[in-house]
Order: C-alpha cells, then sequence, then structure tokens
C-alpha cells in the first residue's frame, strides 16, 4: 500500500517534469497522508492541439481519497487511498473512472512500513535512484452532492512488490514509466484494456529504499528531516533467531524457556 509520500518539488520541476500547466504554487511536502489535498496531473478537458502553445497536460488540487461519483453519501464510504490495480478494471466502484479520469500524481519519495516483532514496524523511505519525481498512476472522480457541491478526488494504484522493496511490503504505489504517461493520460484514446500493460510495468528496479524515524506516523508533522536515513533498532525477533541459527551452526538446540515453547 501507499500511505504516505513526499512532493520535495518547485512548481516549475513539475510542470517541465509532465509538461503540464499548473495555475497556483505549492510549497514541498515531506509528509502527505490521506484526506488531505494532493496535486494531479491529468488530461485537458478541452483537445489542445499539438500546435498550441499551452502545455499538454493540466493540473488541479484533489482531495486524496476516492469517492465514486455515484455514491449517495461520500461520508458513508470507506477511505479509500489505495486501490489494486490487478481489479481495478473489474470493480464497480473504479470502472467510469480508469476509462474515463486517469491521472498522474507526482511524488519524489513515498513511504512503507516493515512489520517487526511485538506489533511493531520500521517506517522505510523509497524514492528513485537520482531522487527525479515519480509519477504514480492514479485514478480521480468528481462527486456532486444534491444541493450542488462538489468533491474531487483520487486514489493511488498499488501492484505487488518488487525487489528491492518486497523486502519491506508486499504492497507498492504503480510508477508510471517516462514513455508511458501520455499513453496513461489519453483517455479519448486508449481505452482500459490498452494502459493495462502500464500497470504491471513498475519500475521498481530503481528505487532505493532506507529506514527512517517514526516521526512519518504523525500526519501533523511536516519538517523535512522527517525523511532522513536512520540507524533503525534491532529487531528482538530477529535477535533471537540469530542466536538460534548461531547456536544450531555450533551443534546446540535452541534455548526453550517453557513446556509452552513446545507448541
Amino acid at each position: 500500500m501507499c500511505g504516505r509520500y513526499e512532493l520535495d518539488a518547485s512548481k516549475s520541476e513539475v510542470a517541465n517534469a509532465f509538461d503540464a500547466w499548473i495555475e497556483e504554487d505549492f510549497p514541498k511536502r515531506y509528509n502527505i497522508a490521506p484526506t488531505q489535498p494532493i496535486l494531479v496531473i491529468k488530461a485537458p478537458e478541452a483537445y489542445r492541439d499539438a500546435l498550441s502553445n499551452k502545455p499538454k497536460h493540466d493540473a488541479l488540487l484533489v482531495r486524496w481519497g476516492f469517492i465514486p461519483s455515484w455514491t449517495k453519501n461520500p461520508d458513508q464510504w470507506p477511505l479509500t487511498f489505495n486501490i489494486r490495480s490487478e481489479t481495478v478494471a473489474v470493480k464497480k466502484s473504479f470502472t467510469n473512472a480508469l476509462r474515463h479520469h486517469r491521472v498522474i500524481i507526482p511524488a519524489t519519495g513515498f513511504y512503507e512500513w516493515k512489520k517487526q516483532s511485538r506489533g511493531r514496524s520500521q517506517p522505510y523511505h523509497a524514492a528513485l535512484d537520482d531522487n527525479s519525481i515519480i509519477g504514480f498512476a492514479g485514478l480521480m472522480e468528481t462527486w456532486s452532492g444534491s444541493e450542488g457541491s462538489q468533491i474531487d478526488t483520487a486514489a493511488i494504484l498499488t501492484t505487488e512488490a518488487k525487489s528491492p522493496l518486497s523486502e519491506i511490503h508486499h504492497r507498492m504505489p504503480v510508477i508510471v514509466r517516462r514513455e508511458d504517461i501520455d499513453r496513461w493520460l489519453d483517455c479519448r484514446n486508449f481505452r482500459p484494456a490498452d494502459v493495462m500493460d502500464i500497470l504491471k510495468n513498475t519500475p521498481a528496479e530503481h528505487l532505493h529504499v532506507y529506514p527512517v524515524s517514526d516521526k512519518i506516523n504523525n500526519a501533523a508533522y511536516s519538517r523535512s528531516d522527517v525523511k532522513e536515513r536512520i540507524n533503525p533498532v534491532e529487531d528482538s525477533g530477529d535477535k533471537a533467531q540469530q542466536r538460534n541459527n548461531k547456536d544450531q551452526k555450533r551443534g546446540k538446540s535452541p534455548k526453550i524457556k517453557d513446556q509452552f515453547d513446545l507448541f
């Protein structure tokens, strides 16, 4: 899954990376969490000629947490900040967005948690080797209330994690390769069947991953040191396993604390 990410880039850097028209400036953000406003890149509403002096794509702010347009009460819809790419094409909640509202969610890194013993989890930061801007595959939808109110929402598509991230977590966001961005965003000329291969082609081999502090767990913490590398505390479960492995190599039996350890 992807429950936190960062966008440590300027307006011009994001605009250049995705050939997008971005009207308003925005601050760098290091701990973006669900329900917060996020920037998405999308195809323009009206056809834009290739000879136009405007950028190819548009951008807008939406709520991170997908709400289908057909739901009657958005407050009763579960918080959906990730969507599984393997089943997105057959889920009623997402078929309209997959056909008509595919977006790119710019980021410069994201966070995943590795489960440890005693219910603890160690957070890790992941980014491309060159720290360049990433484009997550996303879906957007606009919910309209009976009284005329509207909410633009989006979610990040996820896939099975690949190395090196698979050692941390079993899921990861779908990262769209540069050469596939135009095809992913072009809902006029490319149907869902024409872009499903993009969801299976995440460049995970170019990611580098390192541990960070648990400051990232606090969605209100927004300082840049949230992504600083740390030396993680060694998991007690790992220590016990290492001792047992050493004992077995020496011909010793693992220590049993009491009778219940036999079961």
